[in-house]
């Protein structure tokens, strides 16, 4: 997968966003993502701080760049641009102090065109890096929320290499119908980045009818909005786990679904249900998972978990920058 991601980025080099410069686990992916010629990092701290950092753990940052908020050329600029941004809700003092905070510089950076994406959150809360996306980045035209994802991703039988995508398991808590629809399409579309032809299943504990609830409804009418809304996307919902993954038991459930039985992007009913569904994934069906992926915002924006490394650091980079519009 990564392969296919790296290929897309030398195409188009893009610049990331680092928000914590001296982090030793963000100092090493730099250092390995400056040995190719396809993602500069842009790290955000005290000049002199972040190259003794470097110099500190053995790292050559050379050719990265560093930006200092106490001491950035266009402040003033960046100042403005964000109480034009917040319209009223942040005075100008009040930005400028922001701004001082690696979170609201970074996403500024981005919003403002110094950088293509921002990858934060080695040592912040989630809400931490979502809060400035949201206030300055904004979700796209047409997305009313942002959701998220995760690939993942294991060998296969065949040698190559089985992708998933998974949504939503970490930010909507009890996604609404219309929310549902949003999560199911942008899913999709994230699945396709990773060279997923996606076949979308909207999970429940009914297929296409065989339980009742609330929650059976909720997913089933989900689906229906979503293919009027994209005919061109094969989804199916609402279905059991087990008819969404087996042909088997699909022929028997529900034998004139095409999706059924060989579903590869997966919408859940709520963050409980995603957020479990993608562990057990993880921990006992040997699958590597990346993410959470922010979707529906304006610019890639992720974040990463406290306990991170290196590797996952280096990985999530990529994996953000190749999230860009061409």
């Amino acid at each position: 997968m990564f392969e296919f991601l790296i290929k897309k980025l030398k195409a188009h080099p893009r610049k990331i966003v680092f928000t914590e410069g001296t982090d030793p686990r963000i100092l090493e992916a730099s250092a390995r993502l400056l040995s190719g010629t396809f993602l500069t990092p842009v790290l955000v701290g005290n000049p002199d701080e972040v190259q003794a950092a470097a110099e500190e753990i053995g790292f050559n940052i050379r050719g990265a760049e560093i930006v200092d908020p106490a001491n950035f050329a266009d402040m003033d600029k960046m100042v403005a641009t964000m109480v034009e941004l917040r319209k009223g809700k942040m005075t100008e003092d009040q930005c400028r102090a922001a701004l001082m905070q690696a979170n609201y510089f970074g996403t500024m950076l981005v919003k403002m065109g110094y950088a293509d994406a921002l990858l934060g959150g080695a040592t912040y809360s989630t809400a931490d890096t979502v809060r400035p996306a949201l206030q300055l980045i904004k979700t796209k035209p047409g997305s009313k929320i942002v959701s998220s994802c995760f690939i993942l991703v294991r060998p296969s039988a065949t040698g190559d290499r089985e992708v998933l995508a998974m949504g939503d398991c970490a930010i909507n808590i009890k996604p609404t119908e219309d929310e549902l629809v949003e999560i199911g399409l942008e899913t999709a579309a994230t699945a396709k980045v990773f060279g997923i032809d996606p076949k979308v299943a909207f999970l429940s504990y009914s297929t296409l009818g065989s339980g009742k609830g609330e929650d059976v409804d909720k997913m089933r009418n989900a689906c229906a909005k979503a293919k009027a809304l994209r005919p061109d996307l094969e989804m199916e919902g609402e279905l059991q786990f087990d008819a969404a993954v087996s042909p088997r038991v699909a022929h028997t459930k529900c034998p004139d679904s095409k999706v059924a039985g060989h579903a590869n992007t997966f919408i859940f009913p709520d963050i409980n249900a995603g957020n479990i569904g993608y562990k057990i994934a993880q921990r006992l069906g040997s699958f590597e998972a990346y993410g959470p992926i922010l979707q529906g915002l304006n610019a890639p924006i992720n974040d990463l978990s406290r306990g991170c490394n290196a590797q996952e650091v280096y990985s999530m980079a990529i994996i953000t920058a190749a999230l860009c519009a061409d």
